[in-house]
């Protein structure tokens, strides 16, 4: 573990502020290398009220995992502005109840492992002390359980951790970087959800599928719903495992 991150558990006391008040506001929101989950991006987009393909264009390049091999995507980095976050503003976060699990859960991270034999999943969390970071003040009755209540980070991790069996999957089917038309599954059922749905019920893109008539009603107009079901999709698509 990096030096400047320091094992917790939730009932560890953490002495924490982020405000206006404090003289580094915003700057962990510059020189960014982000990376956005496809819930991160579900959120993202419906408070700007865009679609899909314009705001991943707009918003987001692409690369491959380096350990997964997974299209991976992230906010498109701007030089010109110091590679902020497009969303950064001087009075702070313009999408603020929609902002990525990675801010929310800022100064923790969070790890997780899931056990082969029972699927439980178990959390581990570690405190990033960096040293642009001014918040940090003395220790309060402020718990890391506390602090993630506050930052209402529990959908968001519990929607993310949906994709741990997927990636699973794939380091042990399809070790390497996925490519073509595998690469193109991928990304449609996970980060390009409107063109996902459009496919769906004008291209027949499930022709050959069973789907109960139930599921394709709430995919229709539930976007988390639709995200769900892109990972079954997916699933399916590339190892054969049933829907």
């Amino acid at each position: 573990m990096p030096e400047d991150m320091i094992p917790v558990t939730r009932g560890t006391l953490m002495g924490f502020c982020c405000s206006p008040e404090n003289e580094c506001f915003n700057n962990c929101c510059r020189d960014l290398h982000q990376t956005l989950t496809p819930y991160d991006i579900l959120r993202l987009r419906k408070n700007l009220g865009m679609k899909s393909q314009p705001f991943l264009k707009k918003y987001t390049s692409l690369h491959f995992g380096p350990k997964s091999g997974l299209p991976v995507l992230e906010f498109k980095s701007n030089p010109a502005t110091g590679h902020a976050c497009p969303f950064v503003t001087h009075e702070g976060c313009s999408v603020y109840n929609d902002r990525p699990v990675s801010c929310r859960m800022y100064p923790l991270a969070r790890a997780i492992a899931r056990s082969r034999e029972t699927g439980r999943v178990s959390e581990f969390f570690a405190l990033i002390e960096e040293p642009h970071c001014k918040g940090f003040c003395k220790k309060t009755d402020l718990t890391v359980e506390k602090w993630l209540e506050g930052q209402d980070v529990q959908n968001h991790n519990e929607q993310n951790d949906k994709l741990m069996t997927l990636i699973s999957l794939k380091n042990r089917i399809l070790p390497g970087k996925l490519e073509g038309a595998q690469a193109d599954i991928f990304y449609l059922g996970l980060y390009d959800l409107d063109e996902f749905r459009l496919q769906i019920f004008n291209k027949k893109l499930l022709e050959s599928i069973k789907v109960p008539d139930t599921v394709l009603e709430k995919i229709l107009t539930d976007d988390e719903a639709l995200l769900d079901f892109g990972i079954s999709w997916v699933r399916f698509m590339l190892f054969g495992i049933q829907m």
